[in-house]
């Protein structure tokens, strides 16, 4: 069933009847629908769950301002202190783990476990592979912008021709937020976690690969495992839902 929390700033899709024990936050250009299944199988065994539509996703509106993972754990704190009558399990992923992640952090008394999927992203380690990933004619057009050699018009060309899909597809604030999120990177977050950790990694992602999974888990002090699953891409919420269910049950348990 979709509600309405913050006075119709977020919408999320509800799972069972009694108060949710997991926050779904979904990836970036998703919604809470990608955790139907994982969110179903669970309340048919008792486990009450909330998915959340991300401010500028599915059935909520755009958040206040621009900014990365901090602007919407803002926007998800006063949700997540209203619902967790008990340390909650949170899942996230891509995007909305990047979220879960903040919110972890900020919020540690709340939270019970971490589940994270194709998330966080982290700096490049250092050499040829640091350098910038914008193609060298794409970066030209910034540069000739910045010096008014050409107009908006054809810089925005240049990002249709050059962005990458989720950059193409954005528009607006939702554009800039993006921005703003791909320069993050959570090394310090992962360090100061003292809640236990889940990764689960499809083995063949390519948007965040398995490698740095790797490095956040030499990065964790908390409990922490991960999970690779043979077969699966970044999508692990739609193509290995039952993979996310089987983590949350672990955790709840602990």
């Amino acid at each position: 069933m979709l509600r309405v929390y913050d006075e119709g700033r977020l919408f999320g899709e509800t799972f069972g009847e009694d108060p949710p024990q997991v926050l779904w936050l979904h990836g970036w250009g998703r919604s809470s629908a990608d955790f139907t299944v994982s969110a179903r199988s669970l309340a048919d065994e008792g486990v009450s769950s909330l998915s959340v539509d991300l401010p500028g996703f599915g059935s909520s509106p755009l958040p206040d301002g621009v900014g990365g993972a901090e602007l919407y754990a803002d926007a998800l704190v006063g949700l997540l202190r209203e619902l967790a009558i008990k340390p909650m399990v949170l899942v996230g992923h891509s995007f909305g783990g990047s979220v879960a992640l903040t919110l972890a952090a900020r919020e540690t008394p709340l939270v019970k476990h971490l589940v994270l999927t194709g998330t966080p992203r982290l700096s490049p380690p250092p050499g040829p592979a640091a350098r910038s990933s914008s193609p060298r004619a794409y970066r030209w057009w910034r540069w000739a912008r910045r010096r008014g050699l050409i107009s908006e018009e054809r810089l925005e060309h240049a990002r249709q021709r050059y962005g990458s899909a989720d950059y193409r597809r954005a528009q607006g604030a939702l554009r800039e937020i993006l921005v703003a999120s791909v320069n993050e990177s959570y090394e310090a977050q992962l360090a100061s976690l003292v809640t236990p950790v889940t990764l689960v990694w499809g083995e063949n992602d390519r948007d965040v690969p398995l490698e740095v999974a790797v490095r956040a888990m030499d990065l964790i002090k908390a409990p922490a495992q991960l999970r690779t699953l043979a077969g699966v891409g970044h999508l692990t919420p739609t193509e290995a839902p039952g993979a996310l269910a089987d983590a949350v049950r672990d955790a709840l348990k602990t």
